[in-house]
């Protein structure tokens, strides 16, 4: 079995073609101050505390042959991060919902990456009260875009554990609220490129992996699935690997597990919604397996991943514009 090239599928097969759309919105569409317009016209107000303090909530939701996957998911969560961090949505969840499916169909994509925020706003006389804050609602939807291209993919990424930086502690920033606090992950993506590597994921203080930019980390050996416990964000590409594998009937371990189990696994992959389930070929120099390239269970999972979402499982139909 090979690894299905669905970055080429999608570019390729007339199910997943763009559908007309105005010329302006050819790099997508962005929602700022309550207004749809073209990305490369869009912008914030300097003053406002997701650019200065990074202080916001953010979600991503996919959309692959015009249909969100896990839309729902994906609303459920960000909710729960606003609540987190004591922010509130200026939309509810219907309007937010419409409003990211206007912003697919403005950019004419069946194939989307969609972004929406909600941020602090500008800081009020009164700082103390959260009730003071403007909070302020951004979108984007662009064509998609993989962590991990096809030739990646089908090779596999080579992977570092960061020996520089420790992911921000669950007790300071919760990682399950997706947030704009990332200088951690970059900075060990910086490590990884200086020493060769594709991707990077992070430890916590004790030695035990988190996650990495944008990602969430599996690992398999003698044909059962481990993924951390804590310290990481619960993905939604996450969640649906654990459903696929629990279908398959493999082992699944969700518990604290040291970086020394990954660097001896058979293999690992990364998964994100920007990119699905993203093989991984060695860690920190080692080939996983003794074998270069995705194992044979990490193959499944990316095949089943795609053609579960192909099918229409757990999608929501984007509206385009006649």
């Amino acid at each position: 079995m090979t690894i299905t090239p669905a970055a080429n599928i999608m570019l390729t097969d007339p199910l997943h073609a763009r559908v007309d759309y105005a010329p302006e919105f050819d790099h997508g569409s962005a929602y700022v101050n309550g207004k749809f317009c073209p990305i490369d016209e869009a912008s914030i107000p300097i003053t406002d505390g997701g650019f200065m303090q990074a202080d916001g909530a953010y979600d991503v939701v996919s959309v692959s042959k015009g249909l969100f996957f896990r839309l729902d998911d994906h609303l459920d969560r960000f909710e729960s991060a606003c609540e987190k961090f004591y922010l509130r949505n200026p939309h509810d969840r219907n309007a937010t919902a419409k409003i990211l499916s206007e912003l697919v169909a403005l950019a004419g994509t069946r194939e989307a990456y969609v972004w929406w925020a909600v941020t602090r706003g500008p800081t009020p006389a009164k700082r103390t009260n959260p009730a003071s804050y403007e909070n302020r609602f951004y979108a984007f939807a662009i064509p998609y875009r993989f962590i991990a291209s096809d030739e990646q993919r089908e090779r596999g990424l080579d992977l570092l554990v960061s020996k520089r930086y420790i992911r921000i502690p669950p007790n300071s920033v919760d990682p399950t609220a997706k947030n704009f606090h990332w200088m951690d992950l970059k900075l060990s993506l910086f490590e990884a490129g200086e020493q060769g590597r594709e991707w990077s994921v992070l430890c916590d203080a004790d030695g035990n992996l988190t996650e990495g930019p944008g990602v969430n980390i599996f690992f398999i050996k003698n044909g059962e699935l481990f993924t951390p416990d804590s310290g990481c964000l619960e993905g939604i590409t996450r969640k649906t690997t654990l459903e696929i594998a629990a279908e398959l009937g493999v082992s699944i371990h969700i518990r604290a597990v040291n970086a020394s189990e990954l660097r001896e696994a058979d293999e690992a992959f990364l998964t994100s919604t920007a990119g699905g389930i993203m093989p991984v070929n060695s860690v920190d120099g080692v080939v996983l397996g003794g074998e270069s390239g995705p194992g044979p269970l990490t193959t499944k999972l990316h095949n089943l991943y795609w053609s579960k979402r192909w099918d229409g499982w757990l999608g929501t139909e984007v509206k385009y514009i006649k």
